[in-house]
């Protein structure tokens, strides 16, 4: 089979098999949003993608956060396969994890744990992965890639940890020299956005997570606890230097009444680069859109 038919089969058995596990699960799909008058900050990448129409401006969505917070009042579990574009620096298309538009399986749980949303982590990774290998493992073995049983729980450390036993460069380092995925758990607060919770026992602590692959494949999975209270909020997006009035949509939910919740995001295209062993995600895509590459399609 041809490198990108193979991708491109995989990436099609990737999402069967999520949608497989959530609908057991009780997951109930939502139809993906693509433009809005908020997005996610996400001040790692602040350039955005905007366009105007109807006398204002919408945001091609980086993440659908906002909108997961929202469907979980109507929903207690949902998931979509979203589109994101997120303009990331020109630097980032040589990493081999970046596409500056990707798809993230997103998914919500109202009133869940950070616990809770590790195990179903856990839990999808390794049904996708069964999958996979029983669908393609005769592909698989042809590349010299083989698909491993991992064992459950996969093993924690917290940021502060990580970084001071591998450095700056912790995600990485972990990543690079783990056989098995590993969470980094309990980031400081001023590492994250203003919708991860913090926790209300450890000020400065966030009840997030990141999931990283092993053999320096990288970041799998981020997401947590959310923040739902509306002065709570407000605060944290004063304290990040953001203006209120540009999230006055969200806040307005929030003084309605958000649940409690929490919830995750895994990037299709990276899932499927662990899966086939790439050298870049954009072997993934028949259309990549890696940043600073010329594209003439």
């Amino acid at each position: 089979m041809k490198p990108f038919a193979l991708a491109l089969e995989v990436t099609s058995a990737v999402l069967g098999a999520c949608r497989e596990f959530l609908g057991e699960e009780g997951f109930v799909e939502l139809l993906p949003v693509i433009l809005a008058p908020v997005t996610d900050p996400l001040r790692t990448t602040p350039d955005r993608a905007i366009i105007s129409a109807y006398g204002q401006n919408w945001y091609l969505t980086r993440s659908m956060i906002f909108h997961k917070q929202a469907a979980v009042r109507v929903c207690p579990k949902i998931f979509s396969f979203s589109p994101n574009v997120r303009l990331e620096p020109q630097e980032r298309g040589s990493t081999g994890r970046h596409l500056f538009e990707f798809v993230q399986l997103d998914l919500e749980v109202r009133e869940a744990t950070r616990d809770v949303l590790m195990d179903l982590g856990e839990r999808l990774l390794i049904h996708v992965l069964e999958e996979v290998r029983r669908d393609f493992g005769r592909e698989l073995a042809a590349r010299g890639r083989e698909l491993l049983t991992y064992p459950r729980p996969f093993p924690r450390i917290s940021w502060h940890e990580a970084k001071k036993e591998f450095g700056e460069n912790f995600e990485e380092a972990l990543s690079e020299r783990s056989s098995i995925p590993v969470w980094i758990v309990d980031f400081p607060i001023d590492q994250r956005e203003f919708y991860d919770r913090e926790d209300p026992d450890r000020p400065g602590i966030l009840v997030d997570m990141d999931l990283l692959y092993p053999q320096g494949y990288g970041e799998a999975l981020s997401g947590g606890e959310r923040e739902y209270q509306p002065g709570r909020i407000r605060a944290r997006i004063m304290r990040q230097g953001l203006d209120p009035e540009d999230y006055a949509g969200f806040l307005r939910l929030a003084e309605e009444g958000l649940p409690p919740s929490a919830g995750f995001g895994i990037g299709i295209e990276r899932l499927v680069r662990f899966i086939l062993g790439l050298a870049h995600v954009g072997e993934v895509r028949l259309f990549p859109r890696i940043p600073g590459a010329a594209v003439s399609l």
